[in-house]
């Protein structure tokens, strides 16, 4: 098996395309460390939602933003490939908060599930074996917390094989869900979802 700088080439293409992916403008994207011994080679995408004043100004946002926030990653491992379909396995997470009159809707779980599949196929990213769970929660606060009120989350866990050779449509893909889950607008692939999106860098890596 051909391997570039110690990975498998083909692992080391598909890194390089979702670290080129170009993802929602308003997510700030940073690549951290992928989860220990989920998988020989992976990649880990971690992203912040930016919204209002802060987006408007320009300001600095944070992957791990109250306004909706999301990890991305792709594993690769020949050996699972009889299990997955593939030597690739996409495994995604993504959350945000809700207006408690959304949260309480029966069907906001299946609306979510709705904007991945539908995402997925906007962008024409091919796939298999496809789990997950929607989740929402409802909470209130009491005693010191009382004056917090009610409030609502939606969570969205998911994993997919991916087929093809392109992997930046699946990540394009996780960054429209994102955005939808935390009350942005919807973009197609051809009406803005491709713009280039703000990305931090890890420290001690180039710029």
């Amino acid at each position: 098996m051909a391997r570039i700088a110690g990975r498998p080439a083909e692992f080391a293409a598909a890194a390089e395309q979702i670290r080129g992916a170009r993802l929602r403008s308003e997510l700030v994207v940073q690549e951290i460390p992928a989860p220990e011994r989920i998988a020989p080679d992976s990649i880990a995408l971690a992203a912040g939602v930016m919204r209002g004043p802060r987006r408007e100004n320009g300001e600095g946002g944070s992957i791990d933003s109250a306004d909706g926030a999301g990890r991305l990653v792709l594993m690769h491992d020949p050996a699972s490939a009889p299990e997955w379909g593939s030597p690739f396995r996409i495994v995604c997470f993504a959350q945000a908060p809700l207006e408690v009159e959304i949260g309480v809707d029966p069907f906001i779980s299946d609306v979510a599930w709705s904007w991945l599949v539908d995402a997925l196929s906007e962008r024409g990213a091919q796939y298999t074996y496809l789990s997950g769970t929607a989740t929402k929660t409802l909470s209130s606060g009491f005693g010191t917390l009382e004056a917090q009120g009610d409030a609502a989350q939606i969570e969205l866990r998911a994993s997919w094989t991916p087929l093809g050779h392109d992997f930046a449509a699946h990540a394009e893909a996780w960054s429209e869900l994102l955005c939808l889950l935390s009350g942005l607008p919807h973009q197609g692939a051809g009406d803005g979802a491709r713009a280039a999106a703000r990305k931090e860098h890890a420290p001690g890596e180039e710029s």
